[in-house]
């Protein structure tokens, strides 16, 4: 699998532009566009859903490539808590995806963190978590609750 090009010129310049970006791409199903706004390490980390954890940019394109074989997925993020600093960022989300089922129009809800390096590349994902969802928004965690665990 080929990784995608370093995108510099085309992609913003701040942890937000990147974020605004990733769920663009996922919102269009486009892997390119989606894969530039990782970094081009091999220690990068994603973590579906439910799913196990994917090193590098070979298993995260691989898994964002199954995603898209079904088509795009409307995925919004929302209620974004930030931590950032000159060279980094974490950004703790609730995603909202709306999916088409036989049985109608579906929403999730999943609480998601992504995390954002400034490279020489400009600022880059290097791990996104997302927890299983729930399709009750009143039972996703907000930032004003406390789960110690």
């Amino acid at each position: 699998m080929r990784k995608a090009k370093l995108q510099a010129a085309t992609i913003g310049g701040s942890a937000d532009e990147i974020e605004a970006q990733f769920y663009e791409a996922l919102q269009q199903a486009n892997l390119d566009k989606l894969m530039a706004c990782w970094a081009d390490e091999d220690d990068i980390i994603c973590i579906h859903a439910g799913g196990n954890r994917l090193v590098g940019s070979v298993m995260i394109r691989a898994a964002y490539e199954t995603l898209f074989a079904g088509g795009s997925t409307a995925t919004r993020p929302e209620q974004i808590h930030k931590v950032e600093s000159l060279t980094s960022a974490m950004h703790n989300l609730v995603e909202r995806e709306v999916r088409v089922t036989a049985e109608g129009q579906q929403e999730t809800f999943v609480i998601a963190t992504n995390v954002y390096q400034r490279t020489p590349q400009g600022w880059r994902m290097v791990a996104h978590h997302a927890s299983p969802g729930t399709t009750d928004l009143n039972k996703a965690p907000s930032h004003e609750t406390q789960v110690l665990h």
